[in-house]
């Protein structure tokens, strides 16, 4: 399995714990980081030529990845502080 850009621990590499508190402690975080991870392998598998998509469809994905990844930041922040 290779690695993928831009997973969760990428993003927030100063956040082990409080990603980790959250993965076992918040089932909303948990669903938000499943669905981060799928549209992040979707995003990646478009960059990397595997899967074909539109520049609408690929523009659309990556505007839902950020606001995946803000959400989890202020919960990573709410966690941390």
């Amino acid at each position: 399995m290779s690695h993928t850009p831009h997973d969760l621990h990428a993003e927030f590499p100063d956040a082990a714990d409080a990603l980790h508190a959250l993965k076992i402690g918040n089932e909303h975080f948990g669903k938000l980081a499943a669905q981060y991870h799928d549209v992040n392998r979707e995003i990646h598998r478009i960059d990397s030529g595997i899967e074909p998509a539109s520049d609408d469809r690929t523009e659309a994905l990556k505007k839902e990845r950020l606001s995946i990844l803000d959400q989890v930041a202020v919960m990573v922040k709410n966690v941390s502080a």
